[in-house]
């Protein structure tokens, strides 16, 4: 799955990640997998590094999350396979300094992950830039069939990305409860370790979190692979990302 060529330029391109950095590159990924990983608190990685003989300030692991993880999201998103002809789309929501706003997100049929915006509002401008977003790097890998509520937003929009070439003409567009039931469980994946933090002090805190969150269920569920891939095997994939020998080493 790994191509030797595509890791040589991620060791090349990490060199500098971590320059600056008081502790070691492995412990910080470390750190930031298991925050996006499991339903940690910043204080509860505090206690565990402790443990184990490293004091680590939580302020400084909210940091490392805020720096690192959309880092991660933005290599991982290379390994995606293109989705398949059809796809589910769905609107969820999350609380940002008591306000909720908007994370709009799409999977194909059998779960895998296609892409994700967190936006202020819940509008037809708001679902034209997802669109763009999910659409733009892979117009001819474009769905025929997209699954979605019964937002009057949606019917427009793919009518705007036919248009701007993102979609080829004349795709599927079905508004089916029980087919949204997929990707409303996914929405539960993602969000399941978001009541930890409470809500989200800010906008960009939450974009960059939630890229972590997203990345770290498209790594979990194993970009398609047929064979075993455990935690093992994504703890592997990580430490290539950053040009680490590996990342559970603490």
């Amino acid at each position: 799955m790994i191509l030797n060529e595509l890791i040589k330029k991620l060791k090349s391109r990490s060199k500098n990640d971590f320059k600056g950095r008081q502790f070691e590159g492995w412990l910080i990924i470390q750190a930031v997998a298991w925050y996006l990983r499991y339903p940690l608190s910043y204080r509860d990685l505090e206690e565990m590094f402790l443990e184990r003989g490293f004091e680590v300030d939580h302020s400084t692991i909210n940091r490392w999350v805020l720096t690192y993880a959309p880092m991660i999201e933005k290599r991982l998103r290379q390994f995606r396979k293109p989705h398949c002809g059809s796809i589910r789309i769905d609107e969820t929501y999350v609380k940002i300094r008591g306000q909720w706003k908007y994370l709009y997100r799409a999977i194909d049929k059998h779960g895998n992950p296609v892409d994700f915006l967190l936006t202020s509002k819940r509008d037809l401008s708001a679902a034209k830039r997802f669109f763009h977003k999910m659409l733009k790097d892979e117009p001819l890998l474009a769905p025929q069939k997209l699954g979605t509520d019964g937002a009057n937003t949606f019917p427009s929009t793919i009518k705007t990305s036919i248009e701007e070439g993102l979609l080829r003409p004349d795709p599927v567009h079905y508004v089916t409860k029980h087919l949204q039931q997929g990707i409303e469980s996914d929405h539960f994946r993602v969000k399941k370790n978001m009541p930890k933090v409470g809500d989200f002090q800010s906008f960009n805190t939450a974009r960059r979190t939630i890229a972590g969150f997203e990345a770290m269920l498209w790594l979990r569920k194993g970009f398609g692979n047929s064979y075993s891939w455990n935690v093992n095997n994504q703890n592997e994939l990580l430490g290539h990302l950053f040009g680490l020998q590996w990342v559970n080493k603490v």
